[in-house]
């Protein structure tokens, strides 16, 4: 075997020994893990009911309301505006062309936190930025907005103001107003209303005909 042959060999083995070597490629589109894990822990991705209506009803744009529940329960129901883009489509791109819309706050929904949660991790997992999930899901934003509870009496100023925009907010997303019952406040200042004296009855005598006398008084 000529040298020639003998150090082009030497090469190729080289160069296979340096493939082995090398750590495996990272997929470098995915999240770090790590990093995600501390998001995760965060919570920061959580919007309350209130706020999102707050948006809705002052028509902010920059706002998306995505429900990943199935298509049939977004038919029977669903916040005016959102999309449906079902739990398992979230990674189709046929889909989620939606989900990468530039200067939009993307908020997953669902029943509860736990499917739109998934969304989030999902689509977050992807480097997808601005994406949110509605805290307590469709439960809440019934037992919030739609349906609110008056405050007891022992709360204070803010909590009968956040009541306040709740059952405007009601309202405005379908509910009929709550039928209000108008209570006169009592005058402690006003004067006695006058007594009316009653009129004693009439008297109804009965009067009967005196029976003329048949027989005319005898004379003297």
């Amino acid at each position: 075997m000529s040298k020639r042959y003998i150090f082009i060999s030497v090469v190729f083995i080289a160069m296979a020994l340096v493939l082995v070597l090398l750590p495996k490629q990272q997929n470098r589109d995915a999240f770090r893990p790590d990093l995600l894990l501390l998001e995760i822990n965060s919570g920061e991705r959580f919007l309350s009911v209130d706020h999102i209506a707050e948006r809705i009803i002052q028509g902010d744009p920059s706002i998306l309301l995505v429900d990943v529940r199935s298509s049939d329960l977004y038919d029977e129901y669903h916040i005016p505006g959102a999309i449906n883009i079902p739990l398992n489509e979230v990674l189709n791109d046929s889909l989620n062309a939606a989900l990468l819309l530039p200067f939009k706050d993307i908020v997953f929904y669902s029943n509860s936190t736990l499917s739109a949660d998934q969304a989030w991790i999902l689509c977050r997992r992807n480097k997808m930025e601005s994406q949110y999930v509605m805290e307590g899901g469709l439960n809440t934003w019934f037992d919030h907005i739609m349906t609110p509870e008056p405050p007891q009496e022992v709360e204070g100023n803010d909590a009968i103001a956040l009541y306040e925009f709740r059952k405007g907010a009601s309202v405005f997303f379908g509910m009929p107003a709550p039928v209000v019952q108008y209570t006169a406040p009592e005058n402690t200042n006003a004067k006695p209303a006058a007594v009316k004296k009653s009129k004693p009855a009439k008297q109804v005598i009965e009067l009967k005909k005196v029976e003329e006398e048949e027989e005319e008084e005898e004379g003297c």
